[in-house]
């Protein structure tokens, strides 16, 4: 009798193997170890037996498990997938599935795959595709990188991928929650058209998500556009070119990040391999996740020249918290990675050799900005400073930074240490921010809900807009405007100045359950309107016993009884 698919994939593969694409392990005896990447840590206590093939952390997780265990956990993926990723790589074939069997997130999954190849036909086949293949080579993206990285093209008629994915077998209901479709009804709408397509792969290489860029002249349509929040698909934790990056980083310690897709795909042509695009947004705490189980040494080639509060600077600003080793890449005047690369590359490795330590480049931009031999310019010059060393960990680093900044500005040392004493930090800001005026507790639980949506868009995204007529109708149109993922052009000022409001409160902690903790906020605010809906029945109820009104009194103690009930049920 022969083995089992599990068996046969486990007699194939080494745990060590599959562990190494997504961790970077270090010899210790007869084991390995890292930093574990299902929590945040500082000393290892990760640990994976190739003799057990079997791994464990000892620190806050205490899990542990085979293989299957492991790439279930770090993919967030059920049994069946994960059996089909690692068969996949270890060449083992698999039965077909029933599709009823199968489950969504594989359902999925697979529309994405269907997709990029449909758009890989259109590319190769269409006389607008070809259009599209003639403008990356231009762009200095030849055939074979198009082909490498699954470049396609996504034609203008309104619903041909739409008719084929249904034509293959699926639902409108699965393409609309794949992301690749819109709309209602049995017509689904294509989500992209007349665009160049780049697929979106996890760090496994699935295909999750699409970008999708303009490239025809005179198309005046957003120049990008990406898929929206699936289950596959939460651009926050994505980074694109992590599954072609992860070996390069972990050979080379260090990852390079930049912001578009050409800047990663041009880098990788050639040969820096370690090379990822954070897609435009500032970096993540989900992302940094991701890198830290490769590298704890980042190198961002960011636009930073107007970084005064910016997202690039709060990206690095999260890096640097979580202990990562940030420099940065001091790009030439209105150019990006992809620019220099095609220019010329030797010049790609120069500026990546020269990377400056986050501090270096904050002490060149300030002393560019002002003349440290007038009175004013130092004391811009230290403004502009001292909060950024106040915001070093490192008790010797901070005194190292004070000592330079004394040195550049001709100043005693005492004096900027009196003037650091000074400056609040972050986290005494915050605070300061929570104590400005006594809240009630329904408006500590909105606030609480509103803090954990604005940095958690996936689950904000799970929320139904029936719960946010909970809210009071400030807090509800504000995270409805976030839901709906209107641009922050369009929210007004109070709105905004709300999503900086809750984006500066501190976290609630990383053990928290985000999802579970929003329901359960959401349900004590839901208790507080039954109760003040009970409180004003009551009253009702008594003013209908004086006035001698017998009907409306049995309506209203219908009512009352029907939400006590209610409360008793939550």
């Amino acid at each position: 009798m022969s083995d089992s698919p599990v068996e046969e994939i486990k007699n194939r593969l080494d745990i060590v193997d599959v562990v190494r694409e997504y961790v970077n392990l270090e010899k210790a005896g007869s084991n390995y170890r890292a930093p574990c990447p299902f929590h945040a840590e500082k000393s290892p206590s990760f640990f994976v037996n190739p003799s057990r093939q079997m791994w464990r952390c000892f620190g806050g997780c205490n899990d542990g498990g085979d293989m299957f265990s492991f790439v279930m956990r770090i993919e967030g993926v059920e049994f069946s997938d994960a059996l089909r990723m690692l068969a996949k790589k270890a060449g083992v074939e698999l039965r077909r599935q029933d599709p009823k069997e199968e489950t969504k997130k594989k359902r999925l999954s697979d529309i994405c795959e269907l997709s990029t190849m449909f758009f890989e036909k259109q590319m190769q086949s269409s006389s607008k595709g070809k259009k599209g293949v003639e403008y990356l080579k231009e762009r200095g993206i030849r055939e074979d990188v198009i082909k490498e990285w699954r470049i396609g093209y996504a034609p203008t008629a309104k619903s041909a991928l739409s008719q084929f994915l249904i034509g293959e077998g699926y639902k409108t209901e699965e393409l609309l929650e794949a992301g690749v479709s819109v709309g209602k009804g049995k017509q689904p709408f294509d989500r992209f058209s007349g665009r160049l397509m780049f697929p979106i792969f996890s760090v496994s290489g699935q295909v999750v998500g699409f970008g999708g860029r303009v490239f025809l002249e005179n198309d005046d349509r957003a120049k990008y556009i990406n898929s929206p929040a699936t289950i596959l698909y939460d651009k926050s934790s994505v980074l694109y070119g992590i599954h072609r990056a992860k070996v390069g980083i972990r050979r080379s310690n260090f990852a390079v990040v930049v912001e578009g897709y050409t800047d990663v795909i041009l880098s990788h042509r050639e040969g820096y391999d370690n090379v990822v695009s954070s897609s435009g947004t500032a970096l993540t705490k989900e992302q940094l996740r991701v890198l830290r189980r490769y590298t704890d040494t980042l190198l961002t080639a960011f636009d930073m020249d107007s970084a005064g509060g910016s997202a690039t600077e709060k990206g690095v600003d999260l890096a640097r918290k979580e202990g990562f080793d940030v420099k940065v890449i001091i790009m030439p005047e209105k150019m990006d990675p992809a620019d220099v690369i095609l220019e010329n590359p030797e010049k790609w490795q120069e500026l990546v050799d020269e990377a400056q330590p986050v501090m270096h480049f904050y002490f060149r931009n300030a002393f560019s900005l002002h003349d440290k031999q007038d009175a004013r310019g130092k004391r811009k010059i230290a403004e502009k400073l001292l909060p950024e060393i106040k915001k070093v960990e490192n008790s010797i680093e901070r005194a190292h930074y004070i000592s330079e900044l004394a040195n550049e500005l001709s100043v005693s040392e005492e004096v900027l240490t009196g003037e650091l004493s000074g400056i609040k930090s972050e986290s005494q800001e915050k605070r300061e921010i929570l104590q400005k005026e006594k809240k009630t507790k329904r408006e500590v639980l909105e606030e609480k809900v509103a803090s954990l949506c604005v940095k958690n868009e996936e689950v904000l995204s799970k929320l139904k807009k029936k719960d946010f007529s909970l809210l009071s109708s400030k807090m509800s149109s504000f995270l409805l405007v976030l839901y709906e993922k209107k641009p922050e052009k369009d929210l007004s000022e109070e709105q905004k100045s709300l999503l900086s409001y809750f984006s500066a409160l501190p976290d609630y902690g990383e053990d928290i359950d985000v999802e579970k903790e929003v329901k359960h906020c959401l349900n004590e605010i839901k208790k507080m309107n039954i109760r003040d809906k009970l409180s004003e029945i009551g009253e009702k109820i008594k003013i209908a016993e004086q006035k001698g009104e017998p009907e409306k009194e049995e309506k209203l103690i219908k009512e009352f009884q029907k939400y006590s009930k209610e409360l008793q049920n939550l």
